[in-house]
């Protein structure tokens, strides 16, 4: 593992950014890749319901980055998203991603964006003492309560699968 001030740029602006809040979580950057939920899970040793995953849409008509942060198994109902957001939605694709975040596919964090976002977070993930999230690369991780993810994404909780 490497330690915070080895950072790539990437994680350490995450890590700057919990900082800002106050928060003492602590980014590490991981050997193996955490890109998606399962290798995330084995990778840090918990369960994959405690894994933050995070996916970008975009929405349809005026074009704006809506992030879900959700519990790893979870699959966001994108009809159920498209209610709550007021349009149609679309996945995001990774220029999209990378633009409006700073942060590539796979290691999308909930914090430390390039631009602001609405934000939703996945109500199941409030059920666990601690949750790991990915700290701006596919091998970069940090873990949290869910009150600090709340705090920090400023997110609306919902049910979202």
């Amino acid at each position: 593992m490497t330690l915070s001030n080895e950072l790539s740029a990437s994680a350490q602006r995450v890590q700057v950014a919990l900082h800002q809040y106050g928060l003492e979580c602590k980014v590490i950057e991981m050997p193996a890749a955490t890109r998606t939920a399962k290798e995330a899970a084995q990778a840090v040793g918990c369960r994959v319901e405690q894994i933050v995953k995070s996916i970008v849409f975009k929405t349809s008509l005026t074009g704006k980055a809506v992030l879900v942060v959700a519990s790893g198994p979870n699959r966001i109902n994108e009809k159920t998203l498209s209610e709550m957001v007021g349009e149609p939605i679309e996945k995001a694709d990774a220029d999209f991603v990378r633009r409006k975040t700073g942060f590539a596919i796979g290691g999308v964090s909930p914090v430390g964006h390039v631009e602001p976002l609405d934000i939703f977070i996945d109500e199941d993930l409030l059920q666990y003492d601690e949750i790991w999230a990915a700290a701006g690369t596919p091998h970069a991780v940090f873990k949290l309560t869910p009150t600090d993810l709340q705090t920090i994404t400023a997110g609306r909780v919902v049910s979202i699968k």
